[in-house]
């Protein structure tokens, strides 16, 4: 191990409980200004103005956009909690405000923006400071700080600000090296050295507990940290140290990064796109490899950490399978925490993080935590998880797009900071994602698991309909209507007292709210829709009891939701319930033997109903429930003309579905009493709803 010393203290997040409110007002005030001058000196790390304007990459802006960016949002986000009454620059405020990752309302052709002089950035920046020193010096304030308090605000503009000191670190980083100079305060490791060979640590089976309590969160923390997870993990072996440069080195020449067998199809993608021959820091030149550092290149320490984007650290997990013969591959998220838990990294160890000891990463057998190096600190770790919600998720009011945006399937955790991170980047209980193809200062450390690695669903539905028909199944009650489906369902167990309950079949289940309802009284439940998306939601919601999708409010503004089996009671009945996709008109002969077919909202969306309704008694036991809720919204884009059941003139006289119903259903049902209105209420944005009525008819099977 070698020697390392320690620099001056960059102030940490501040606790946010304490007795004495003056001095936590100094406490936060001192992180501000620390934070905000750390900032703006990453950016004296640069040559001349022209530098501010040139992007490193591609599909990021130009580093005077995130040099702006964090002072605006300051202002942006105090004006939503109240705190400012106006603006202080309008323009900069909006152009600043949003770019910083591709997504879709990312806006990064260069045609679009008339980029400010450095000067009159620096000018806001100045005012940004002076409007929010005064904030803090003057406004009220009570401990502890909680979620909902405007003081939450100010520490979130000062995370916010940190979290962009690492990312425009890594920008400066992917510069031209004449577009950055050797900085006194940015001064990187000097020691290198012989790599050590890696080896295996036993990590016993434990039990890791995810999440941060809202109502007492002790220090500030992201949307995505708070609630709760129990997982118990499985015995399994990590890599002593994380993969070093030497060690990276022999998959570069063993011909890793064309060996297409190596690769995910996306991986393999971007690879091909961006022609990766070897790490995207690593520079080959006719005297040897060097590294790309911040702000110079040195010859290539072979004993720091390699550091990657998710798909080169997979690829080299499975080309390690390969010539090991074991199965080796990235944590999970849930494997990293058993790691924290075995090393004693869950509190304070010395680390190289939080700018405590250099500008740079520094050798992967410096810093020994418990019988592992680097569980925390040097570089972030690449897990095998894309980033997911917490049990109890909620976004925060104020920046309802933090992590939202990142249940996407594309976004996978990194875990344990880098030597650049900071306040609450450097807490184990973060949790912060990026896109795969990403670089970051993360490299990655391995294991040895005969599980398969961990992977739980992050989607937000955000097609609209689908959205919208979860709301209808699953979320609130408007007007005074009851849940439909549930009412539906409660018409018809009413209408099974003392018949067999073995089976169901809810028919046109779309996301499935009846069938689970249903399930409280039958033994089994089939739910059926021709439509896959709807049905994708239901078995969603069987498997991880949970479902989240996004309402719109109006425009562009987006809620975001999250329902749960266990919330609606019906977590115990979930087992019992099963999901295909199929034609009403044409089911399957196995779909048959039931004691109750509920066919909701149904009829007039069949292109031939008439065939639906002579051949359903087949599908009924004697004495079976049929169950039909329909508006009778009989349209020739659902239904051709033609095929209508009712709703028009016949002989001059009006015929109604429902004479339609008893005429196609008469010979093999009786109805068992008077048609029923039941109303229900679709919401399609915030200020507009859907009501209408539906008519019920229960019929018994002769």
């Amino acid at each position: 191990m070698y020697r390392f010393s320690p620099l001056p203290t960059f102030p940490q997040s501040p606790a946010l409980t304490g007795d004495d409110v003056e001095q936590k007002r100094a406490e936060i005030l001192d992180y501000f200004h620390a934070t905000f001058d750390r900032y703006e000196q990453l950016f004296e790390g640069l040559t001349c103005d022209e530098a501010f304007y040139k992007k490193p990459i591609a599909l990021r802006h130009p580093l005077i956009f995130y040099f702006g960016h964090t002072a605006t949002f300051f202002i942006n986000k105090l004006l939503l909690a109240g705190w400012v009454e106006t603006r202080i620059n309008p323009k900069f405020e909006s152009m600043f405000a949003i770019g910083v990752d591709e997504m879709s309302w990312d806006d990064l052709s260069e045609a679009h923006y008339d980029w400010p002089a450095v000067d009159e950035v620096k000018a806001y920046r100045q005012q940004v400071r002076m409007t929010v020193d005064e904030l803090i010096r003057n406004k009220s304030l009570a401990l502890p700080i909680t979620w909902d308090d405007p003081w939450w605000v100010v520490l979130m503009g000062v995370e916010h600000e940190r979290i962009h000191l690492e990312t425009s670190s890594v920008l400066i980083r992917q510069h031209q090296l004449d577009f950055v100079k050797a900085h006194p305060a940015w001064a990187p490791c000097r020691v290198s050295g012989a790599a050590p060979v890696n080896s295996l640590v036993d990590i016993p089976s434990t039990v890791v507990h995810l999440g941060r309590e809202r109502k007492a969160p002790g220090h500030y923390g992201w949307d995505n940290e708070f609630g709760h997870r129990v997982a118990t993990v499985a015995a399994f072996q990590s890599s002593r140290y994380l993969v070093s440069n030497a060690e990276f080195l022999a998959f570069v020449e063993a011909g890793g990064y064309a060996d297409e067998a190596l690769w995910e199809p996306e991986g393999l993608a971007w690879r091909q796109y961006a022609r990766a021959v070897h790490p995207c820091f690593w520079i080959k030149s006719s005297a040897g490899w060097r590294l790309r550092l911040m702000l110079e290149a040195v010859e290539m320490p072979w004993d720091w950490p390699v550091e990657t984007n998710y798909h080169e650290a997979k690829a080299f997990c499975r080309w390690k399978s390969r010539v090991s013969g074991q199965s080796v591959r990235l944590p999970s998220e849930d494997e990293w925490q058993a790691l924290c838990a075995y090393s004693g990294a869950n509190e304070p160890v010395a680390a190289n993080l939080q700018l405590a000891h250099y500008a740079s990463s520094c050798p992967v057998n410096t810093f020994v935590q418990g019988p592992l190096f680097d569980v925390v600190g040097n570089v972030w770790q690449w897990c095998e998880t894309p980033i997911y919600p917490l049990e109890g998720f909620d976004v925060h009011p104020i920046y309802d797009d933090f992590t939202t945006p990142t249940f996407d399937e594309r976004h996978n955790l990194i875990k344990g900071g880098s030597w650049i991170s900071s306040g609450n980047l450097a807490s184990p209980a973060s949790r912060y994602a990026f896109r795969r193809h990403f670089f970051q200062h993360a490299g990655f450390r391995y294991i040895v698991s005969s599980a398969s690695g961990q992977h739980l669903s992050s989607h937000y539905e955000t097609d609209r309909l689908l959205s919208e028909y979860a709301e209808f199944h699953y979320g609130d009650e408007y007007f005074g209507v009851t849940n439909f489906p549930r009412t539906l369902a409660q018409l018809a167990i009413q209408a099974m007292a003392g018949k067999p309950a073995k089976k169901a079949l809810d028919l046109g289940c779309a996301t499935g709210r009846a069938s689970f309802e249903l399930a409280r009284h039958f033994d089994r439940v089939t739910g059926i829709d021709f439509s896959a998306r709807f049905i994708s939601l239901g078995i969603r919601l069987a498997e991880e009891g949970r479902l989240r999708y996004t309402l719109v409010e109006e425009g562009e503004l987006v809620a975001y939701k999250e329902r749960s089996l266990a919330a609606l009671g019906l977590a115990d009945v979930a087992g019992k319930v099963e999901f295909f996709q199929g034609d009403a008109c044409n089911l399957k002969p196995l779909f048959a033997g039931y004691d109750l077919i509920l066919a909701a909202n149904l009829i007039d969306r069949l292109y031939d109903p008439a065939s639906f309704l002579q051949d359903v008694h087949q599908r009924l036991n004697p004495g079976g429930i049929l169950l039909i809720a329909s508006p009778y919204t009989w349209l020739p884009e659902h239904t051709q003309r033609e095929n209508w059941v009712g709703g028009f003139k016949r002989d001059g006289e009006s015929f109604t579905t429902l004479d339609g119903l008893k005429a196609l259903l008469g010979r093999h049902f009786r109805l068992l009493d008077e048609p029923l209105a039941v109303p229900f209420v679709i919401r399609e944005t915030r200020r507009k709803f859907q009501h209408t009525l539906s008519e019920v008819t229960l019929w018994e099977r002769r």
